[in-house]
């Protein structure tokens, strides 16, 4: 029987509240911690990680999201729609000054701008009335990991960090202690453009002294990631002395073999480390350990753009509760995602727990050192050969090359394959010198006797618009034969002036394919082509050159 009386109803609300008092509200030295930071502790709810299915409630009554028809929270990041790179900034302090690589990709931002950025960014989250907070881990292996911990205004903030950092257990949370990094992000508040330093509204900064970053003035979710990416990839070689690297990882499932797959994006590193034969570690952060290879992230932050069950079943599969479709239109009647409409960006992103891929390797970690190195690239002038057997010198010097090709069509004017050079395959994330991580890079290899294959994923028998693009099956059935064992094998030709070891035959792929000379029926148009490729890498690694070995400078194409 219900009770209908006043006191007995408040009787039962009071209960049912001690019931359910959230476990998630900040305490004992958190409070503490928080306190002295600047919060307002009197005015503020901070919600430490905060279950799912609130930030999902929080999400769509205070941010607009909606649930998709497969169960995932849509949200928009509004202006900004992706990285601000121009404005990513790097604190000039004496603990990490010698070690960055200062330029065009870490600019120098003093510490006062800082602490007037960061001052600005707690005010800010102080007028909030919900902040969030997400405590969770960097690195699957606990001697290399660090404790991050995320604050933030927007429940979908929360809910991306929930999805790409390692989430921890109950008794680890309740255990977690000083963060080793903290992000402040008021990403809705722009910053002051007329503080020394600043270029615009948007500032994203890191601090290694302070070992905190903070950002104004973007709501787009993958800085916070990056920024992750960014600590790890000076922690890692500086502190630890073990090589973070920007790559796809798997591991075999009946030898235990694991492969790195380093590629721009289009190269195909989703798809192709994406194998039923094999586990995957991950598919975008990694560090190579002394002891083996182990993912830096907890989830996955896929690209939706033409995304369908028939082309990326994993992906599509992965967007269900939980997931978080950043920017992806929807069909306001039945809620159903629109991946090929682009009129907000190209854009378009998921984010989910790595543990929605089927075939993930969880713990994402292996206590093994790796077999091979799989180096991408989508070559639109035709003239590389679909795989190459490297030297160490020759993969430190295509490591940092890091080269890909934008075809033409992508922009109005656009006549001719663009070359585009990323070093270490993750120029915009680069925090040292890239001579230091190919250093390392070519020790380990040389240490643990790894191969290194060049794969071209891009056109054969004339570029972009004349030749066609290297069908797939082609290039699975490559890596295939670099798995089992199959292409080390092989017997190998010199491919002239990049002088690539190609081999001269492999089962089910077509002579003329192995060798791009042959597939070419205008040898002149070929040598143009190959020559006009070679100078472009040689303008490209001008800028490495006296940095490196001149065993690695020599290992490039000549002319």
């Amino acid at each position: 029987m219900i009770p209908t009386n006043t006191a007995s109803v408040c009787s039962i609300f009071l209960v049912l509240h001690r019931m359910t008092l959230p476990t998630f509200t900040v305490i004992g030295r958190d409070l503490e911690y928080f306190s002295q930071a600047g919060f307002d502790m009197d005015r503020i709810q901070i919600k430490r990680n905060a279950p799912v299915a609130l930030l999902y409630e929080d999400a769509i009554r205070n941010e607009g999201a909606i649930i998709s028809s497969s169960g995932a929270l849509i949200n928009f990041s509004g202006k900004k729609t992706g990285r601000s790179p121009k404005d990513k900034r790097i604190v000039y302090e004496e603990t990490s000054k010698d070690d960055i690589w200062w330029g065009s990709v870490n600019i120098k931002m003093d510490e006062h701008t800082f602490e007037i950025n960061r001052e600005r960014a707690i005010d800010y989250l102080n007028t909030r009335e919900n902040v969030y907070v997400f405590d969770g881990y960097a690195g699957w292996d606990p001697k290399y990991r660090i404790k991050v911990r995320v604050i933030c205004a927007r429940a979908y903030h929360a809910l991306f960090m929930h999805n790409m950092l390692i989430r921890p257990t109950e008794e680890q949370l309740a255990d977690f202690g000083e963060p080793d990094f903290i992000i402040y992000n008021a990403g809705q508040f722009p910053a002051n453009r007329f503080t020394k330093g600043m270029s615009s509204t948007t500032s994203v900064e890191i601090n290694f002294k302070r070992m905190e970053m903070v950002i104004l003035g973007t709501e787009y979710a993958g800085e916070m990631k990056k920024g992750v990416f960014s600590v790890m990839h000076y922690l890692q070689p500086v502190k630890f002395g073990q090589l973070s690297l920007h790559s796809s990882a798997n591991v075999g499932i009946e030898k235990g073999d694991v492969t790195f797959f380093f590629g721009l994006s289009g190269t195909g590193k989703t798809t192709l480390s994406a194998d039923p034969n094999r586990l995957l570690i991950g598919d975008d952060e990694h560090v190579w350990s002394d002891t083996g290879v182990f993912n830096i992230e907890g989830g996955c932050y896929a690209k939706c753009i033409n995304l369908s069950a028939e082309k990326e079943p994993d992906i599509f599969n992965a967007i269900k509760y939980g997931s978080i479709l950043e920017n992806v239109v929807y069909n306001p009647v039945n809620r159903i995602p629109d991946y090929d409409d682009i009129s907000i960006t190209e854009n378009t992103r998921c984010a989910y727990p790595i543990e929605y891929i089927p075939n993930a390797k969880i713990p994402c970690i292996v206590d093994r050192q790796p077999s091979n190195i799989i180096m991408l690239t989508c070559d639109a002038f035709g003239v590389l050969p679909p795989v190459s057997r490297l030297t160490p010198e020759q993969a430190s010097y295509h490591f940092l090359a890091g080269y890909t090709s934008k075809t033409p069509g992508t922009e109005d004017g656009v006549l001719e394959p663009i070359p585009t050079f990323s070093t270490c395959y993750s120029a915009p994330f680069i925090v040292l010198h890239p001579g230091r991580y190919a250093e390392m890079l070519a020790e380990r290899m040389a240490k643990h006797k790894v191969d290194c294959w060049l794969i071209n994923t891009g056109w054969t028998g004339g570029k972009f618009g004349s030749g066609k693009r290297c069908a797939l099956k082609y290039t699975r059935r490559i890596v295939d034969a670099v798995h089992s064992g199959e292409l080390a094998q092989a017997e190998f030709e010199n491919f002239a002036t990049f002088n690539l070891s190609i081999p001269t035959a492999l089962e089910g792929v077509p002579r003329e394919l192995l060798n791009p000379s042959l597939a070419w029926a205008d040898k002149e148009a070929f040598q143009k082509e190959l020559r006009k490729l070679a100078g472009m890498f040689g303008k490209a690694f001008a800028l490495y050159e006296s940095d490196v070995e001149p065993k690695v400078r020599l290992a490039g194409p000549q002319l």
